[in-house]
């Protein structure tokens, strides 16, 4: 455990003084920029190695054709996996190489390949506002940003009919009071509710529990990534999971379409 505990904390120093290089490399925004490279070295389109499935699906929205995906699907709690040498010849190969903050191993991945790949921190959050600036800035850096703009008109009339249709399920056409786990409160915008109350990433403690059984939420939306298992026992409320990663196809629309379904199944039972 001392030896699991000694590793992560290697990989964070790393992953941090890498970001950090990045970052001062970047442009005053302090967002990573390509400048005045081609913004691939393989016919002009960037190979792009991602470390998971969500990265992978911002990628392919900013128009990301060669997309390769480190960690497996079937990895449920992505941080835990440890990267194989078959990623390190992946990486080898790639012009750019996406990571999210909380995922140690992927600077690990990118120094032991010697790659030249520019390393690109990704702000994995399912807000729709949040996702449309991602994919633009990401675009930008591919010279994809035409694919990007489409991408975002497709995503924006989607993004809309769902959440119009969600909204419009609620008995009496009003949310229900709920709390989110911290990376699911965009399935809460989406449905049009504020949460009166957010928990984690770490376990429920019983002050929290008891505070947020007190604001007597109908509904639960925990991080099916995360899951401790019933928030909220004994308060009465329904729980529902929200899939944060997209599949192995990387298209993200379907994330919203599942949490939707799930959000219209809950002011079904309600």
């Amino acid at each position: 455990m001392a030896r699991t505990r000694v590793r992560f904390a290697s990989l964070l120093t790393l992953t941090a003084a890498l970001a950090a290089l990045v970052t001062g490399c970047g442009n005053s925004n302090g967002n990573t920029s390509s400048k005045d490279a081609a913004p691939g070295h393989h016919g002009g389109k960037p190979v792009v190695v991602v470390t998971t499935t969500w990265e992978g699906a911002f990628a392919k929205a900013a128009g990301a054709e060669d997309v390769k995906v480190i960690v497996p699907q079937s990895v449920h709690h992505a941080p835990d996996y440890d990267p194989k040498p078959s990623d390190l010849a992946a990486v080898g190969k790639a012009d750019f190489v996406l990571y999210a903050p909380f995922e140690p191993y992927a600077a690990k991945i990118k120094d032991a390949a010697g790659s030249k790949a520019e390393l690109v921190e990704v702000n994995l959050d399912n807000d729709a506002d949040k996702v449309k600036a991602e994919v633009a800035k990401l675009g930008k850096l591919f010279g994809t940003e035409e694919a990007a703009a489409r991408w975002a008109a497709s995503f924006d009339a989607e993004y809309a009919k769902l959440s119009k249709d969600v909204q419009g399920s609620w008995p009496g056409g009003k949310s229900p009071a709920l709390v989110s786990q911290v990376f699911t409160t965009w399935s809460a915008k989406l449905a049009g509710a504020a949460p009166v109350g957010t928990y984690g990433p770490e376990a429920v403690t019983p002050a929290q529990l008891a505070e947020l059984s007190g604001k007597k939420p109908a509904l639960v939306l925990d991080n099916a990534h995360m899951s401790t298992g019933t928030v909220l026992p004994d308060s009465g409320a329904r729980q529902i999971e929200i899939v944060n990663y997209p599949g192995t196809d990387l298209d993200l629309l379907p994330v919203y379409r599942n949490a939707a379904a799930e959000l219209k199944k809950a002011a079904g039972a309600s």
